[in-house]
């Protein structure tokens, strides 16, 4: 047996370095589960099996098994009906390897965590934030067989809801990973170091992202990409006047796929307005790296979603837009922080 340290060794470096490993793998995470999700690959696995699910098909029968499986399922026998075994082993992929990364996430943070704990390697107050942050990981889990059962009973397609909060959990992961990645790497510089305070412009800008990524998950989930494939105009309109509102308010805002895809366009201006505002103070504070990354984010991304509207939702640029959601995110938060240690951005 390994004897536990009598006191206290703690090693904020490391912690950093390991968060930041581990956000990588949700950013991987995140694009897999934009692939999963345009190629419908996401009813394929049609059982929660957390451990023996780690174990993919390796016979034919094995296939034939999952195959039949999945045959019982509303997708296939609405929608896929024709789908051969080869098919199917295609869109099996995508979701074998979303849940894998899932298991990979999940071991490559418990394990480091509780080797840290042991060693008495994390310093005071990061204790609950990072058993926190384990929590939310397990939740989330949770949160993405609830959405696939969704799927699973009556209608061929997982609920939209659902699908968002599952997205908007894994933008919180990641997010919440790099900020007490951060903070991590100032203690390591600086002994007696406090975490930074998110400022309030800051605040304001993430509320406004999440809001964003909350229409861009119903986009997802509601094919409402697919609506319109013109732009700055839908077809021949600013707004589409024989859009069918049959929701009522507020669900239209929820339940409308160009309801949907409308806001989603020019949402995305008013956060891209209110991140180069944070941007530019970061320029004011000479943040000029940190400040730049944040600006080419926000034009990438802009750039990347007209771009996914006039492919008709090509998945390889549909891909790299829910991909650069996630490195603006990345950029706002890095941002914010510097911000945020400074004390400016208020």
């Amino acid at each position: 047996m390994f004897a536990r340290p009598a006191e206290p060794s703690p090693r904020p470096a490391a912690l950093a370095n390991w968060l930041t490993f581990v956000a990588v793998l949700v950013f991987l995470m995140i694009v897999v589960g934009g692939i999963t999700r345009l190629t419908e690959s996401g009813l394929s696995m049609v059982r929660w099996e957390p451990i023996s699910g780690a174990i993919p098909p390796w016979s034919e029968a094995d296939w034939q098994a999952e195959f039949d499986h999945y045959r019982q399922t509303p997708q296939y026998q609405l929608t896929n009906s024709g789908m051969t075994l080869s098919d199917f082993k295609t869109i099996f992929f995508w979701e074998y390897v979303h849940r894998l990364l899932g298991r990979l996430i999940g071991l490559a943070f418990a394990f480091p965590l509780l080797w840290f704990w042991w060693n008495r390697s994390i310093p005071s107050g990061y204790g609950l934030k990072l058993t926190g942050l384990l929590a939310l990981g397990g939740l989330q889990g949770a949160i993405g067989w609830w959405m696939v059962a969704s799927g699973l009973v009556d209608v061929p397609e997982v609920s939209h809801i659902r699908l968002a909060v599952h997205l908007l959990t894994a933008f919180l992961i990641f997010g919440a990973l790099i900020w007490v990645a951060l903070d991590l790497g100032i203690l390591a510089d600086e002994r007696e170091a406090r975490p930074a305070r998110m400022p309030l412009l800051a605040i304001w800008a993430l509320c406004l992202t999440f809001l964003q990524f909350l229409f861009g998950a119903y986009v997802a989930g509601l094919d409402a990409g697919y609506a319109f494939n013109t732009w700055p105009l839908m077809g021949d309109e600013f707004f589409p006047s024989a859009t069918p509102i049959d929701e009522g308010f507020p669900r239209m805002f929820a339940d409308n796929p160009i309801v949907v895809q409308f806001v989603h366009r020019w949402l995305a201006f008013v956060v891209a307005g209110v991140a180069v505002w944070l941007g530019v103070r970061g320029l004011r504070q000479k943040l000029g790296l940190d400040a730049w990354l944040l600006l080419g984010a926000v034009a990438a991304q802009i750039l990347l979603g007209i771009l996914t509207i006039l492919s008709g939702v090509q998945i390889d640029i549909a891909v790299a837009h829910q991909g650069m959601a996630a490195l603006l995110l990345a950029a706002m938060v890095n941002l914010s922080h510097r911000l945020g240690r400074a004390g400016h951005g208020g």
